[in-house]
């Protein structure tokens, strides 16, 4: 097992996700929970990896869970994992006949849940395991325990802090890197040296493209040069630990008009306004409707089709989701905020985006992203 210095967080914090792990089971009186999706198996173990082949986190409602993964990963998961017990199986095995018997090998399996929405969860996977535990029964976890990760602890928001300050200091080098002779791939290879530097994980460094619209954000990277008067959206997905925080700012190559200067100004102030109504007990989408209104009233988009927010915390290494969109704020969302969510709210509009990382507290949403709100400028620094 890894010593308590090269953990992500104490101890003490794993086994408060497995309490409420524990206790989503006692509810649905389930004997054993199988988590697959890296998101849950990282939250609560502190070790997640790809699908390669299949793994889990294996977690009874009384004791300590079990890893079960590849030999060929046994070595990483004690660096990182505060769980003694690693069910280890050979490329060749099939994972659910040892996921079987080191079950049986700990009691009669009995009442089983599991997320039927995980992507690792596949029709194939149930009917094996079905095949392989014939006196066991399987029930929907649904989301319970992604529902269980919506309030951050005091732990995981100190972190979440930390990652935001490294995250401020690095759009700041990618913005002075940005130039009209400069491409894309350019300046997202300055964005990936200085995440090595400031020690965030390795991963998709995110979105440095240009364009006209709100629906350019995620445009594909190119090689050419970004040119006299583009517009360039930066847009920075770090992970610290797989803990994930997110800025936008933009850039003009030259000098910000005047319409610019306007529209990111007004998309700033709805954004400021969203903040100070994210108290604890606000719906969703009364928070969603101040940008998504603001902005289409002001004349800035004819219409508004994406999210203005989404879930931020524990992002696995590898996974189908790029963001984690199981709280989003839409206009259909009716589930209210809570102290300790943490948060990317953003807005975009005419090729311009602002982006926050925002914790809720007692008082509206705190910013622990801080670089400057403004339009940056090549050749303009304040």
């Amino acid at each position: 097992m890894s010593s308590s210095g090269s953990l992500a967080f104490s101890v003490e914090e794993y086994r408060r996700r497995l309490c409420m792990v524990q206790e989503v089971m006692r509810a649905r009186r389930l004997d054993w929970a199988i988590l697959d999706e890296p998101e849950t198996m990282g939250w609560v173990s502190g070790y997640a990896v790809g699908e390669n082949l299949w793994r889990a986190c294996l977690v009874p409602v009384v004791g300590d869970p079990f890893l079960l993964i590849r030999k060929l990963d046994v070595a990483p998961a004690r660096a990182k994992t505060w769980l003694k017990d690693i069910v280890a199986f050979s490329d060749w095995e099939e994972p659910v006949s040892v996921l079987a018997a080191a079950l049986r090998s700990r009691g009669l399996p009995g009442r089983i849940g599991i997320d039927f929405q995980s992507h690792s969860f596949t029709r194939q996977r149930q009917g094996l395991l079905e095949h392989a535990l014939p006196e066991s029964s399987f029930c929907n976890l649904e989301r319970a325990v992604w529902d269980a990760r919506r309030c951050k602890s005091d732990e995981e928001i100190e972190h979440l802090r930390v990652a935001a300050s490294l995250l401020d200091r690095a759009v700041l080098k990618v913005a002075d890197a940005i130039g009209p002779d400069a491409s894309q791939r350019d300046v997202a290879a300055v964005a990936a040296a200085e995440y090595y530097r400031l020690g965030f994980d390795d991963g998709f460094v995110g979105y440095v493209t240009s364009g006209s619209d709100w629906d350019c954000l995620h445009s594909s990277m190119n090689d050419e040069p970004m040119g006299d008067g583009a517009l360039v959206h930066i847009e920075l997905l770090p992970k610290l630990k797989g803990y994930s925080v997110r800025i936008m700012r933009s850039m003009v190559m030259g000098r910000a008009n005047e319409d610019q200067k306007s529209t990111f100004a007004t998309l700033c102030a709805l954004q400021d306004e969203q903040f100070r109504v994210m108290r604890p007990g606000t719906v969703a989408a009364d928070v969603d409707a101040i940008v998504r209104q603001g902005v289409l009233s002001a004349g800035l988009r004819p219409d508004y089709d994406n999210i203005t927010g989404y879930t931020l915390g524990f992002s696995a290494p590898s996974s189908q989701r790029v963001s984690d969109l199981y709280r989003s704020f839409v206009p259909t969302a009716r589930w209210r905020l809570e102290k300790g969510m943490v948060f990317h709210m953003y807005t975009s509009a005419r090729g311009l985006a602002v982006s926050e990382t925002v914790l809720v507290t007692d008082s509206g949403a705190e910013r622990l992203t801080r670089t400057p709100r403004k339009i940056f400028e090549t050749g303009v620094r304040s």
